[in-house]
């Protein structure tokens, strides 16, 4: 009778001990794909360029490129585009010289990082900035514009310009130069160079 009793209570220990450990496992389970999921979320806005034909990734501007672009605007007033805003360090910039300033970017989280840095500073009034393939974006009523580019989107991208930027539409390019146009004026050296390009239709 004891042994009877005793195995009765091996087999209720060993029950709540597997009940136990099927809650911790799914649990665990649970936690692993919860973080799996938020990983997703926040690393899918980084990753998704690479998944695009012409990947323009976000690759912060140094401060000499920084310093290079606002050499490059003065003189120059109006309104002004940043395509590919990234961190909007560039848009914030340009709208604490006066400019009226935008950025486009697709990434989420680096247009909601952008308007927060801009909310703090105070310059929500001239900088704005919008989640929007930049290839999309119609530049027609801009007096000036920035890009970050890569070499395999320059050819397409000077097409773009010749046939949307209006008359004394300045145009700034960083990393490398439109491959059929010729600058009035390069600013700084390797990485750090800009390309100052102005556009007349009459030209075209």
């Amino acid at each position: 009778m004891n042994l009877i009793v005793e195995d009765e209570r091996k087999k209720v220990t060993n029950d709540k001990t597997s009940q136990s450990l099927s809650k911790k496992g799914y649990f665990l389970i649970g936690l692993t794909g919860g973080v799996g999921v938020a990983l997703s979320v926040i690393c899918i806005p980084f990753i998704s360029p690479a998944l695009r034909k012409i990947c323009l990734p976000f690759v912060p501007a140094t401060n000499e490129q920084i310093s290079n672009i606002t050499h490059a605007l003065r003189g120059r007033s109006g309104s002004l585009i940043d395509l590919g805003s990234g961190d909007g360090r560039l848009v914030i910039s340009a709208a604490r010289k006066g400019f009226n300033a935008t950025g486009v970017e697709l990434n989420l989280w680096l247009v909601c990082y952008s308007k927060l840095t801009t909310y703090i500073h105070g310059l929500s009034s001239n900088a704005k900035f919008i989640r929007k393939d930049l290839w999309k974006e119609n530049l027609n009523v801009y007096d000036n514009v920035i890009i970050f580019g890569v070499e395999q989107m320059m050819e397409e991208l000077e097409r773009k310009f010749i046939s949307e930027l209006k008359d004394d539409c300045t145009v700034i390019v960083c990393r490398f130069p439109l491959p059929n146009l010729t600058p009035i004026k390069i600013v700084g050296h390797g990485i750090d160079s800009v390309w100052i390009y102005k556009f007349q239709k009459k030209k075209f």
